[in-house]
């Protein structure tokens, strides 16, 4: 199978048990395409594949059973129709996110934005092993943006102004993990139990419960599969762009020291040391900007 068509070299691309098939992946950044994307990407099953087009867990869409020699024409009328290969291997892979605050009532950053912006500075990045990176507006966590080896989690910290809380109990209600009580006609917060949801902040019918800007949490180190693995908190900031930052030095961090033979979660915390990545991060971001939880 020889051609001139870089297709063949793209890690969206997917050799089938057959030998002679491939399923090819798209890239579509928090699991968003235009309806005249999805037309073509299925005018392209029908054509070339079985006419299904099989949707992943990481938001994306998968064309299946291309014939491998037929791989350089539909490569181009893929592209021709607005659609792009998307990652598989020792890339940086298609990044998923929740609808964020474009539309759910629960969330407490753009996810969709977020995605967006990092998909476009590393999306298919070749770097020692896949790298994950999913991204959930809340705790909710509708991503398992904790299962990747990036995780953003947006939250929302809330502040009780005692002289003004009425001690109504309509947050306490709302709360789902009990991190809220009335005692004595004042609320108490269980900081322990409390997830930093913001969902109290929002229930307050008197607007007295406030917050911290909302920010940031984010994970390294996570994975799913036969071995999953919870990540482990790095840094928590207040901005987006601070956000982006620490991707960009986890990005690096795992480009310059990673080794290509081990997967990356199993080097972190050993030949990859996260206390490292921690403390140039703190170096390097302004004070304001990292939340100290």
């Amino acid at each position: 199978m020889k051609s001139d068509s870089k297709i063949y070299e793209m890690g969206g691309v997917i050799t089938e048990a057959d030998g002679e098939h491939c399923t090819v992946r798209l890239r579509m950044p928090a699991g968003i395409a235009t309806a005249d994307q999805l037309i073509a990407a299925a005018e392209l099953a029908k054509k070339y594949g079985t006419d299904e087009l099989h949707f992943t867990t990481r938001q994306t869409l998968e064309i299946p059973h291309i014939p491998a020699d037929q791989l350089p024409s539909f490569y181009e009328e893929l592209i021709a129709a607005g659609n792009d290969v998307g990652a598989e291997r020792g890339e940086v892979v298609n990044i998923t996110a929740c609808p964020g605050t474009h539309r759910c009532k629960f969330a407490n950053i753009d996810s969709v934005g977020m995605a967006k912006k990092i998909d476009a500075k590393y999306f298919g990045k070749d770097m020692p092993g896949k790298v994950r990176i999913a991204i959930s507006a809340c705790p909710n966590a509708c991503t398992s943006e904790t299962l990747n080896e990036i995780g953003i989690t947006g939250i929302c910290t809330p502040i009780r102004q005692p002289g003004y809380c009425t001690g109504c109990g309509t947050c306490v209600q709302y709360c789902q993990e009990e991190a809220l009580t009335v005692r004595e006609g004042k609320i108490v917060m269980d900081d322990d139990a409390c997830l930093d949801c913001g969902t109290c902040v929002r229930s307050c019918i008197y607007g007295i419960l406030e917050s911290q800007p909302q920010s940031y949490r984010i994970t390294l180190g996570g994975r799913r599969g036969r071995h999953p693995k919870v990540g482990m908190h790095l840094i928590t900031v207040n901005t987006e762009d601070a956000a982006v930052q620490v991707i960009d030095s986890i990005i690096d961090w795992i480009y310059r020291y990673a080794r290509f033979d081990t997967p990356i979660v199993q080097q972190i915390g050993q030949e990859l040391d996260m206390e490292d990545l921690k403390k140039n991060l703190q170096k390097n971001i302004p004070a304001e900007q990292i939340v100290v939880l």
